[in-house]
């Protein structure tokens, strides 16, 4: 009997020490590694570059703030249906998250004040793609990988990125026949209304994809954390003999078109100039892509009308 007993002790100590408990999860986000209780199910988002990098995995969100102008402003990727619009990026309804038990926030700079109060709900993570510190590009990057991780979505990041690669050498293919010989300069900007702009320079995603694609800034500006500079629109002369091109959406855009100062324009004059379809130029990985892409739809209708 007392051989049985001691046996069977044995046997379930061993069953014990060898059954591994719910794996803790190790991830990375820009605060550096922690560990979540397994790999989450329910994300919560709450600002839009992680939005798209989550879509792009493969997972919908259970919640993200300002569906309505993703909508309108970010375009690609195409929302899930059934995400929850849990207000602005920087004032979410806590209420109304803590209903949708997410077993993650993923929350970028612009929220890094709410930390506490949205660990209350679930744990935190924090992916500043944007800085002044770092190459805004790359961290697109990285931090698509990292996401992957969290969501045990690495294949798939991986997929995602060689895609991204072969289409970029693609459209620059295309580019290379429309631009024969020695590339034009090109500047990109927001109209930030009817008289400035922001002029995308260093450190942004559309003066990054142009570089892929084989051209050079008309405007250089330096580096910030957007990668964007505030000037006044009669600047924009500074852009000579290369080609402008704009973000939609704009409300204003017949008023300028109609003004005096933008007529005399010499992009305008010589037809070197473009709109871009509304594309996020703030966004993550996929969204080089989809610059690449609206950028290279501008440049071509550019192209055809020289």
């Amino acid at each position: 009997m007392l051989t049985r007993l001691f046996t069977f002790l044995i046997v379930s100590t061993s069953i014990l020490v060898c059954t591994p408990t719910i794996a803790e999860h190790l991830i990375t986000d820009s605060n550096g590694q922690r560990t979540l209780a397994g790999v989450p199910q329910r994300v919560a988002v709450l600002n839009w570059d992680l939005a798209e990098q989550v879509i792009e995995l493969g997972v919908a969100p259970v919640a993200m703030p300002g569906i309505k102008d993703y909508q309108k402003w970010v375009v690609k990727p195409a929302l899930p249906e059934g995400v929850v619009d849990i207000g602005t990026r920087v004032e979410p309804n806590y209420e109304l998250l803590a209903t949708l038990k997410p077993d993650v926030i993923f929350i970028a700079s612009p929220q890094k004040d709410l930390t506490d109060r949205l660990s209350k709900i679930a744990p935190v993570l924090l992916y500043q793609t944007y800085s002044e510190k770092h190459d805004n590009a790359e961290a697109t990057l990285q931090n698509f990988r990292k996401i992957a991780q969290v969501l045990g979505k690495e294949k798939v990041a991986e997929e995602k990125l060689a895609f991204l690669n072969q289409q970029l050498d693609a459209l620059k293919q295309k580019l290379d026949v429309a631009f024969p010989g020695q590339k034009p300069k090109v500047t990109t900007f927001r109209f930030a209304s009817e008289t400035s702009v922001y002029i995308y320079g260093k450190n942004s995603i559309p003066e990054h994809v142009l570089q892929l694609l084989g051209f050079e800034n008309a405007m250089p500006q330096p580096a910030t954390q957007w990668g964007v500079t505030q000037k006044v629109m009669t600047d924009l002369r500074q852009i000579g003999n290369g080609i402008a091109l704009y973000f939609l959406p704009f409300n204003e855009r017949a008023n300028v078109e109609r003004s005096v100062v933008w007529k005399a324009m010499p992009f305008v004059r010589n037809k070197k100039v473009a709109s871009i379809e509304s594309t996020w130029s703030y966004g993550g990985a996929m969204s080089l892509l989809y610059n690449a892409e609206a950028l290279s739809e501008s440049l071509l209708r550019v192209a055809n009308a020289q």
